[in-house]
């Protein structure tokens, strides 16, 4: 493995973060590797040598990237998987799947999610966001313990965002079924369910020779905005009149690298529990830099010990 050096940062990309690194005999997964910074995601691991499964909830869509990535990067070892994140009868038929092929996971990049959505549930009743970001990928992560103790040293990435700053978990009622439905305000609590599991799993975990850490990949125009109105972009200085992105905002490529350093990092060797950003552990948030760092909240073991009780309540229903 190469060593630390060099360092990297906001303008880094993911081919630049893995170069030098073997995956070669590495089994891999990405949700969500269809869209947006997964594509990317995808291509750096395969770069590496990594088998990678593109977990996707349309076929068309990921045996199109997946085709793609394997042109670009000579890859004989990109596959496919079906997986919908909103139904927990999918989550466990990809579970069953993968477990019935005998092999080891070493990296799980939960990639995948949804954001600003209008109000509605999960095929199992959950709040939407909550829902698909939180509760799916719970229950796909603790379903692959088996193949993640195998591999030994394995890692799991945890997509956040700076968007926990939106919200604490609200305990009382995380389904919102008696407060008032704010898409924003919803899509925080399931980012800071994010980084609250990646700091659960590393406490349940770490002896076994898993972490997790939760990645704050940047603002990238992708798809996750698909519900967002060009008037709402404006008002929050997303995209000038012309539609125009902020210049602030990374490329797929770039907001990929922090999610590839999370996962093959010398740096990380060991360290779970941690929220990272451009490609380093963040720092506190602090309303002198609203854009970055971390809300105390979204690292507490209290309260990740705590979510992972309700959420082991709720998948057992």
């Amino acid at each position: 493995m190469p060593d630390a050096q060099p360092r990297f940062g906001a303008k880094s990309t993911a081919m630049e973060v893995i170069a030098g690194h073997d995956l070669s005999g590495k089994n891999t997964i990405v949700t969500g590797g269809a869209s947006g910074i997964g594509v990317e995601t995808v291509r750096a691991l395969a770069s590496a040598g990594a088998r990678v499964v593109l977990a996707a909830r349309s076929q068309a869509q990921a045996d199109e990237v997946a085709a793609d990535v394997r042109s670009t990067t000579g890859s004989g070892k990109v596959e496919v998987g079906m997986l919908d994140l909103a139904s927990l009868a999918s989550v466990r038929g990809f579970v069953a799947d993968y477990l019935a092929k005998s092999r080891p996971l070493h990296i799980l990049i939960n990639n995948a999610g949804v954001m600003a959505t209008p109000f509605g549930h999960t095929a199992d009743g959950f709040e939407t966001q909550f829902g698909t970001n939180h509760v799916g990928h719970f229950t796909l992560t603790t379903g692959l313990l088996p193949a993640l103790k195998a591999a030994g040293n394995a890692r799991v990435v945890a997509l956040s965002s700076i968007g926990h700053r939106r919200s604490d978990i609200v305990w009382d009622d995380i389904n919102f079924e008696r407060r008032n439905y704010d898409p924003w305000a919803s899509y925080g609590q399931s980012k800071t369910a994010n980084a609250l599991f990646a700091v659960g799993f590393t406490q349940k975990h770490a002896a076994d020779g898993i972490t997790a850490n939760a990645v704050m990949p940047g603002g990238i125009m992708t798809g996750l905005q698909k519900h967002m109105k060009d008037e709402e972009k404006r008002a929050l200085g997303w995209i000038d009149e012309n539609g125009v992105p902020n210049p602030r905002f990374k490329t797929p490529e770039q907001g990929a690298a922090t999610s590839i350093y999370a996962a093959v990092s010398p740096d990380l060797d060991g360290v779970g529990g941690k929220y990272l950003e451009d490609c380093g552990i963040a720092k506190p948030w602090s309303q002198d830099a609203p854009m970055s760092g971390v809300v105390p909240y979204a690292l507490d073991a209290g309260s990740a010990e705590r979510l992972w009780s309700v959420s082991e309540e709720m998948v057992a229903r």
